[in-house]
């Protein structure tokens, strides 16, 4: 570890993300990766969280403002019956989703990708949360959707907003239902030879 901080550079316009990393004692900045979501494949959605975090991060590293920074790259979907959910398309999909995954559980996946710009190496993994949820009348799924909220986060619903009162509990990570988690961050950081508490701020 060197005397000198590293840069923490958040591969990522979800403000979800960065205020959770602000929580945590980090400083980011956000380069947004542009990478396009839907021209990644993979063969579960594990791999498929786990591919779009690896890209996210390759592409923020290799721009030249990110030199010498740990930068680091998350994608979130949730897995039901065997498919990964991402954003929904439009107002008439997230409401079927929500119908769907009412009274049911699912598995919230982040992938995760940290690379060392200054060294070349990067580490990745995913974590997996089981998110319960409840069982929303179709007036207040007409509602939530009304509200745009879920067109912006994967798998339709957020714990830190309006479909909050709609999950009933969840089996895990909870800041990884959030968008990012913070125990896996940590392991991901100590695996490129940074303790976290070295990196606050």
């Amino acid at each position: 570890m060197t005397a000198q901080r590293p840069r923490i550079v958040l591969g990522s316009a979800s403000p979800a993300r960065l205020n959770l990393l602000r929580q945590a004692g980090l400083a980011p900045e956000v380069i947004v990766s542009g990478v396009d979501e839907d021209a990644l494949s993979a063969a579960t959605p594990a791999e498929l969280a786990l591919a779009l975090a690896e890209a996210k991060a390759a592409a923020v590293a290799a721009r030249p403002e990110a030199a010498g920074a740990l930068v680091i790259g998350c994608d979130s979907v949730l897995e039901l019956d065997g498919q990964a959910l991402g954003k929904p398309a439009d107002a008439e999909d997230a409401t079927a989703r929500w119908k769907a995954m009412r009274g049911r559980s699912g598995a919230l996946l982040t992938g995760h990708c940290v690379a060392d710009t200054a060294t070349g190496r990067s580490v990745s993994a995913t974590a997996s949360t089981t998110v319960r949820f409840g069982d929303p009348t179709d007036d207040e799924i007409a509602a939530y959707v009304a509200s745009g909220e879920p067109l912006h986060v994967a798998g339709a619903f957020t714990l830190d907003g309006r479909s909050a009162p709609f999950i009933d509990s969840i089996e895990g990570d909870h800041g990884n239902v959030i968008g990012l988690s913070l125990p896996l961050l940590r392991r991901l950081l100590a695996e490129l030879g940074y303790s976290i508490t070295d990196l606050w701020v």
